[in-house]
């Protein structure tokens, strides 16, 4: 009897984790508009804009965007607070390579993850405006006391001119850009303009279709990608090619990351440059 009330004790904590571990429904997240001049920049709290990978502590266990459940060493939630999270991991400026190989792995490198923060940005579900969760969010991160448990630096700027300002020296020291979160809001989610993000370029994603032959230096290699848009344009992407992916680019089918400065007037991106594979986290 006592054998059959351990294994049965054993299937119930396996069943436990592999519930814990299973990928829920996406959780619902505030998105971004794009920002615009004419709006009132004092209404907003503004910070920079980390290129990340977004992930939600849910008090218990820390997921990707996609539902799945963080890899991420024991050591590193111990001691986050028992509330609800949203933020970025983060390793550093131009590193989300580097950050995107340690947090996919199944089994985490502790070498590797004691280089990474988890920056949160917001809390979702809790009451009051967003100034009042500013104030929340630096309380939860001092009492917890985890060194790469950072709250994000919330600031106020007095107009456009200012805010043009702070843009020029996050992009030079390497930043992708601001957000500004409306202070009075409260707390939302689906794509609203309580939040804005503010970039000196635009991204998006197409769909690999083609290749074209390389020329030159790049005989014998790719020169292009053939892209889709989700409209149906297509277009040719080049610039940002490393030599490594010109010699093995991504398969026909792949969901890629360009960045452009705005479109034509026939509706392509004008001057776009690859920025990375579309990761599904």
């Amino acid at each position: 009897m006592a054998g059959l009330k351990s294994a049965l004790l054993a299937l119930l904590l396996g069943l436990g984790q592999a519930w814990a571990d299973a990928p829920l429904a996406a959780p619902a997240m505030l998105l971004a508009e794009q920002y615009a001049a004419h709006i009132d920049v004092s209404q907003y709290w503004v910070s920079e804009k980390f290129d990340g990978v977004r992930a939600q502590w849910d008090g218990r266990i820390l997921r990707f965007r996609g539902g799945g459940v963080v890899p991420a060493p024991a050591w590193f939630t111990a001691n986050f607070p028992p509330a609800q999270l949203d933020g970025e991991l983060w390793i550093g400026r131009d590193a989300f390579d580097a950050l995107s190989g340690t947090v996919r792995k199944a089994e985490p490198v502790d070498a590797e993850w004691r280089q990474v923060r988890y920056l949160v940005f917001e809390l979702p579900g809790a009451a009051g405006d967003f100034s009042m969760r500013v104030q929340q969010m630096r309380t939860l991160v001092a009492q917890a006391g985890v060194p790469w448990l950072l709250a994000v630096e919330q600031t106020r700027m007095a107009d456009h001119a200012t805010l043009m300002q702070r843009l020029d020296t996050v992009v030079k020291a390497g930043g992708e850009g601001l957000m500004l979160h409306r202070a009075d809001a409260p707390y939302l989610t689906g794509r609203s303009d309580v939040l804005l993000k503010l970039k000196p370029w635009q991204d998006a994603e197409a769909v690999v279709v083609g290749y074209v032959a390389g020329k030159g230096k790049y005989t014998g290699m790719t020169g292009a990608l053939e892209m889709q848009m989700a409209d149906g344009q297509r277009f040719r992407l080049g610039s940002g090619l490393s030599d490594a992916q010109r010699r093995q680019p991504p398969p026909i089918g792949t969901r890629v990351t360009y960045r452009y400065q705005h479109l034509t007037k026939n509706g392509v991106p004008r001057f776009p440059r690859y920025l990375r594979v579309r990761e599904y986290f």
